[in-house]
């Protein structure tokens, strides 16, 4: 999302909030964005949709990870939700324990996709797609990386098996 954008405060306030889930009364958004919302915000749910490009107010709840979970247009409140992300992760190999599954649920709760994640690692979009789909493991030092960026964005696991 560009600085200085209508839904920026918007944006700042969900970064800043640390529940899983938070309901917002469209009065309290017109005040944080200090505007107030078009008419078809209160009575579309298109408006709402959870769509990476193409909405400025889509972009900051998508960016920082806050998904509409419901509109409820009598009472004028959105519910945003963080998706809980708690894969059961077996080690399987001795480079670590990124397997496919748990490197897309680390992508899928950034919210980016297979390119995005790609930038964000520097590395190749068909590398990410053949992490995923199991055909290639990243080296030990990838896994390292992954390690630090799952603690930096608060993805959480359970190992099914600590042992190698």
């Amino acid at each position: 999302m560009k600085e200085g954008t209508l839904y920026q405060p918007l944006l700042e306030f969900l970064r800043e909030n640390n529940q899983d889930e938070l309901t917002l009364t469209f009065a309290e958004i017109e005040a944080l964005i200090d505007s107030k919302l078009p008419d078809s915000a209160r009575s579309q749910r298109a408006w709402w949709s959870n769509r990476r490009k193409g909405a400025l107010q889509a972009s900051a709840w998508m960016e920082v990870g806050y998904p509409v979970e419901d509109v409820d247009f009598e009472r004028q409140q959105v519910t945003f939700r963080k998706p809980i992300i708690q894969p059961k992760v077996p080690r399987v190999s001795r480079r670590g324990l990124w397997n496919g599954n748990l490197i897309k649920a680390l992508r899928l709760h950034m919210n980016l996709t297979q390119t995005e994640f790609a930038q964000q690692l520097g590395v190749r979009q068909a590398t990410v797609s053949e992490w995923e789909n199991e055909v290639r493991e990243p080296s030990r030092s990838t896994s390292k990386h992954l390690d630090l960026v799952a603690r930096m964005v608060g993805l959480t696991y359970r190992e099914e098996n600590q042992n190698f």
